[in-house]
Parts: structure tokens; C-alpha cells; sequence
């Protein structure tokens, strides 16, 4: 891959983010969190320990912006996601840690319904217009 296709991508993936819904936002780290830890347990089990640990350490930055953008008291089911999360942080810890591609299984077992579920309530909502960046020079991200 050349230099200018990286760039590219990379121009590409900040125009996706920036331009993205709060919805659509949440289903790409979700989805993004997904590949990384299906990533991580490939890695595990080649034995390739620097792959796993960077998508491991990736999917924990992933899950601590999810918990740390969740209010749990804006539903029912606040705390108990906020729990999961912790759970999940801990475990892909101690996946990294021990080198055990179990506990990165038992991860993706335990988030990959979410990911379904974020991307199923995400088609129900109607389509929103994409956020417009504001002239003060924020980023329009609200």
C-alpha cells in the first residue's frame, strides 16, 4: 500500500467520523471493537503476543470511551451496561496479560450481541441529518 493511498484512507476515515450521527458513531466503535478483539484471539492463537496486545489495548480504549460517555442514569439498563463494560475492561486485561485467547472469546461473546442489537435499534431510528461543522472552528461533534 503507497503512502498517498494511506493517506487517503486515513482522510477518509476522519471525514466518516466527523461526519457521522451520535448513533452511527456508537455502532462504528462498536463494530470497530468487534474487529479488534476477533483480531486480538487470531493473534493469540498464531502465538503473535505484539499483534494481540495492540488490538487488545485498542479495544480497552474503545470500551473506556464507551463507559465514560455512558450516562447510567438516562435508562433503566444504565449501570448494568456500565458493569458489563468494567467486567469486559478487566477481562481484556487480564486476556493480555495471561495471553489467554478464552478470556478474549469470552469478550467477544459477551459484547457481540450489543454490537447486533446498537445496529438493529440504529435502523429504527429515522435518518438524521449529518452534524455540520461549526465556523468557530469546533469540530461540530456535540
Amino acid at each position: 500500500m503507497t503512502m498517498g493511498t494511506n493517506a487517503q484512507r486515513s482522510r477518509y476515515n476522519r471525514d466518516a467520523v466527523l461526519s457521522a450521527t451520535p448513533v452511527r458513531l456508537l455502532t462504528m466503535l462498536y463494530d470497530r471493537l468487534l474487529l479488534d478483539l476477533n483480531r486480538a484471539e487470531a493473534a493469540q492463537q498464531r502465538q503473535d503476543w505484539q499483534i494481540a496486545s495492540d488490538n487488545l489495548l485498542h479495544a480497552q480504549a474503545i470500551v473506556s470511551e464507551l463507559s465514560t460517555s455512558l450516562n447510567v442514569d438516562a435508562w433503566d439498563g444504565g449501570e448494568g451496561l456500565f458493569s458489563l463494560y468494567t467486567y469486559v475492561s478487566t477481562a481484556m486485561v487480564s486476556a493480555n496479560t495471561h495471553r489467554d485467547s478464552a478470556r478474549t472469546r469470552e469478550c467477544i461473546s459477551l459484547l457481540e450481541p450489543l454490537r447486533l442489537t446498537w445496529h438493529e435499534a440504529a435502523e429504527l431510528l429515522p435518518a438524521a441529518p449529518a452534524p455540520i461543522a461549526r465556523l468557530s472552528g469546533e469540530l461540530g461533534i456535540g
